[in-house]
C-alpha cells in the first residue's frame, strides 16, 4: 500500500479541527475548576476564618502530588509509552475524584472544622482534593498538547495551539466572572464548585468522543506507514532533553512567565476591591477580561507565528509587557476602575503573546515521540512555581500589605513588584532563547508553515 492510496484522518481539515475542539473543551472544564475558588478568597476568609497564608497553602496544593510524588514526570513518560487514550482516561478519572473531594470540603456537609497543625481540617481535605485534581489536570494538559501536535504538525500548528489555549481560557473567564455571584446567590461557596463537578463529567465525555477519532487516526497512519513503523519512545530519550539548551531555556521562561500570571489571578479579585474600589459583586469581572482577551488574541498571534515566524521575539515582547503591567499595578496612582481595565487589557496582550509562540516552539525543537516527556518536564517546573509563588505572595501580603484596623485594608505595592520581577526575568530568558536559536538553528524565528530542509 502506498501513501497515495490512503489518507490520514488528520489530513481532513474538518477532522483535525473537530479533534482540537473536543480536547479543548475538556481543558476548558478543568480550567474552570482550577480557578473556581480564586474569586472567593475574601469570602473564605470571612466564612471559615482562613488567613491569607492558609488560602495560599490551599492554592499551592494543586501542585503537591505533581512535585513531591513526581506524578507529572511519571505521567509524561507514561503518555509517551502508553499513548494518549489510556493516559487521558486516567486523567479524567483523577480530575473527577479530586473535584468531588474538593466540593465536599467546602460544602455544608463538612461539619468538623477543627484545627490540625495550624490549619482548619476543612483546609486539609480541600488540599487533598485539589492535589488529586491537579495530578490529573496537569498530565491531561501534557496529553492535550501532544494531541494538537499529533494532528496539526505540518498544518496550522501555532494557530491550533493558540485556539486550544483560547478555548481553555473560557473556563478561566467563566469562573472569574460567575463564581462569586453564584456563591452569593446560593449562599454557599460550594455552589460554583458543584458546577465544576458537572463540567468535569461533561468534559470527560468529550475526551472519550475524541478517543474514537484518535483510533481512526492511528489506523489511517498504520495503513500508510505499515512498512515503516514509527520509532517508539525509550526512557533513554529523555536524557537528550536535559542537554537541549533551547528546551531548558523555554522551561525556565515558562515557569517565570506563568508565576507572574496564574498566582496573580488568585489575588486579582481582592486587588480590584481594595486598590481600585470595585464593588465586591463586580470585582471578578475585571480579572475575567484577561482570559477573554487571550481568547481573541492568542489565535491571532499563533497565526502570525505560523505565517511570519518570530516565535522567540514574540516571547520576548510578551515578557517585557508582563513586567510593565505589574509595575503599573504597583503604581501609587490611577486607583480607579477604568485604569485597572486598561492595565488588564495590556496583561491580556502579554498573556497571549508568550503562549502562542512557546508551546509550538517546544513541538518544533523536540521529536514527537518525546513530546509527552518534554511537556511534562516543563509543566513540572511550572508547577514548582505555581506551588511556591502563591505561598510567597500570601506571606508577603500578610507581612507587608495588610493595614490593620477594624476593617483591614491592603496595599498591594510589594506583591505587584514581586510579580514584575518575574516578568523581567522571563524577558531575560526570552532574549537568551533568541541568541541560542540563532546559534543552534532551531528555526524559532521561521514560519511554522515552511518546512526546513
Amino acid at each position: 500500500m502506498t501513501e497515495k492510496q490512503f489518507k490520514r484522518l488528520s489530513e481532513s481539515k474538518a477532522a483535525r479541527w473537530t479533534a482540537m475542539i473536543l480536547v479543548s473543551f475538556t481543558m476548558m472544564c478543568s480550567y474552570y475548576v482550577y480557578d473556581v475558588v480564586a474569586p472567593l478568597e475574601d469570602t473564605l476568609i470571612k466564612t471559615f476564618g482562613w488567613a491569607t497564608v492558609e488560602y495560599g497553602f490551599f492554592t499551592s496544593s494543586y501542585t503537591f502530588f505533581n512535585i513531591f510524588l513526581f506524578a507529572l514526570i511519571i505521567g509524561g513518560i507514561f503518555l509517551d509509552k502508553m499513548g494518549i487514550r489510556i493516559t487521558g482516561t486516567i486523567c479524567c478519572l483523577l480530575m473527577t475524584v479530586g473535584v468531588l473531594i474538593k466540593v465536599w470540603a467546602f460544602s455544608d456537609w463538612f461539619v468538623d472544622d477543627s484545627i490540625i497543625m495550624g490549619y482548619h481540617s476543612r483546609t486539609w481535605i480541600a488540599v487533598i482534593g485539589f492535589a488529586i485534581f491537579g495530578m490529573g489536570a496537569e498530565t491531561s494538559y501534557v496529553a492535550l498538547n501532544k494531541v494538537v501536535a499529533k494532528w496539526f504538525t505540518g498544518h496550522e500548528l501555532a494557530l491550533a495551539m493558540g485556539l486550544q489555549v483560547a478555548l481553555g481560557r473560557l473556563g478561566t473567564a467563566a469562573t472569574l466572572a460567575i463564581s462569586l455571584p453564584l456563591a452569593n446567590y446560593f449562599g454557599s461557596v460550594s455552589a460554583p464548585i458543584w458546577l465544576g463537578v458537572m463540567l468535569i463529567i461533561i468534559g470527560s465525555l468529550s475526551f472519550f468522543v475524541y478517543c474514537a477519532m484518535d483510533r481512526r487516526e492511528d489506523r489511517s497512519v498504520s495503513a500508510i506507514v505499515a512498512t515503516e513503523p514509527e520509532e517508539s519512545f525509550k526512557l533513554s530519550d529523555s536524557k537528550s532533553l536535559m542537554t537541549n539548551r533551547g528546551f531548558l531555556i523555554i522551561a525556565v521562561l515558562c515557569v517565570l512567565f506563568y508565576s507572574a500570571v496564574f498566582p496573580f489571578l488568585k489575588y486579582a479579585t481582592k486587588l480590584m476591591i481594595y486598590k481600585y474600589g470595585v464593588p465586591e459583586h463586580l470585582a471578578g469581572t475585571i480579572p475575567a477580561m484577561l482570559p477573554f482577551g487571550a481568547i481573541i488574541l492568542t489565535p491571532i498571534f499563533g497565526r502570525i507565528f505560523d505565517v511570519v515566524g518570530r516565535g522567540a521575539t514574540l516571547m520576548f515582547i510578551g515578557s517585557v509587557l508582563l513586567a510593565i503591567v505589574h509595575l503599573l499595578f504597583a503604581a501609587p496612582f490611577g486607583n480607579v476602575w477604568w485604569v485597572a481595565v486598561i492595565i488588564m487589557i495590556l496583561l491580556g496582550i502579554a498573556f497571549s503573546l508568550v503562549p502562542s509562540a512557546m508551546w509550538p516552539s517546544v513541538a518544533r525543537i523536540i521529536p514527537h515521540k518525546s513530546l509527552g516527556t518534554a511537556f511534562a518536564i516543563i509543566f513540572y517546573i511550572q508547577n514548582l512555581g505555581l506551588m511556591l509563588v502563591p505561598i510567597l505572595i500570601g506571606w508577603i501580603i500578610d507581612r507587608f500589605a495588610i493595614r490593620p484596623g477594624d476593617s483591614p485594608a491592603y496595599d498591594y505595592t510589594i506583591p505587584m513588584l514581586t510579580f514584575a520581577v518575574f516578568g523581567f526575568l522571563a524577558a531575560f530568558f526570552a532574549w537568551r532563547l533568541k541568541k541560542v536559536d540563532k546559534r543552534e538553528g532551531y528555526g524559532l524565528e521561521e514560519p511554522n508553515t515552511v518546512r526546513r530542509a
